[in-house]
């Protein structure tokens, strides 16, 4: 075995025990804290129905609505550890999924658009994929200064291609250190060659940036 084989075996192991680890605390997110926290939401909706005095009621009333803010807070982050569609669902309907939560918090658009027949991806190869959109999607959220995104998923017999388009400010390529994070760009780069897939980014001053992504099927 030579020593780049080696390393993507070990890079490989990493990222598998690393999702396992993020799906259960995912899990724990959902099922545990957020179901307690909505038991404690109901509980004082019961205690406020029985309460007279305005002003007490009004304190309740102002825990309860902090309660469905974190409840709501839990349940973003839950899907943005591991999407439960992504494993149910597939890839396609775990992005579009995820793309309402993310414009309802950071008020940005996202256009999904889907060409060809949709084919089967494995688990693997599902999430890295994911993770990389994710990143994309977040590096425009800090940086790209825009108020849409457009997502294309291109289906073939031999291969998928995804694009990301942001309309946004853009920036020099060659100088992406201040801009997209560079570590961030080194993970979906090492990411994408482990599913023997390609990364590419292109971006233009005024014009936006475009993420695109292949991966064979």
């Amino acid at each position: 075995m030579d020593g780049l084989k080696a390393e993507q075996l070990i890079s490989s192991y990493i990222i598998d025990t690393q999702e396992e680890e993020i799906k259960r605390i995912a899990s724990e997110l959902h099922e545990g804290v957020g179901q307690n926290l909505y038991s404690i939401l109901t509980g004082l909706q019961f205690v406020e129905s029985g309460i007279g005095e305005q002003s007490m009621k009004k304190y309740v009333r102002g825990m309860e609505q902090l309660i469905e803010k974190t409840i709501q807070e839990i349940r973003y982050l839950s899907v943005e550890l591991h999407p439960p569609a992504l494993t149910t669902f597939g890839l396609l309907a775990a992005m579009k999924s995820y793309s309402k939560l993310y414009t309802s918090t950071f008020g940005i658009l996202v256009d999904i658009e889907s060409t060809g027949i949709e084919k089967e991806v494995s688990e693997r190869n599902n999430i890295a994929v994911f993770r990389v959109c994710q990143e994309a999607l977040t590096n425009i959220a800090k940086y790209a200064d825009t108020s849409k995104v457009k997502i294309k998923f291109i289906w073939s017999e031999e291969e998928l291609t995804i694009t990301i388009d942001d309309f946004g400010k853009g920036f020099k390529v060659e100088e992406l250190t201040g801009q997209y994070n560079s570590s961030g760009l080194a993970a979906m780069k090492e990411r994408m060659l482990l599913t023997g897939g390609q990364y590419t980014i292109s971006s233009k001053i005024g014009e936006g940036t475009s993420v695109e992504l292949s991966l064979p099927l």
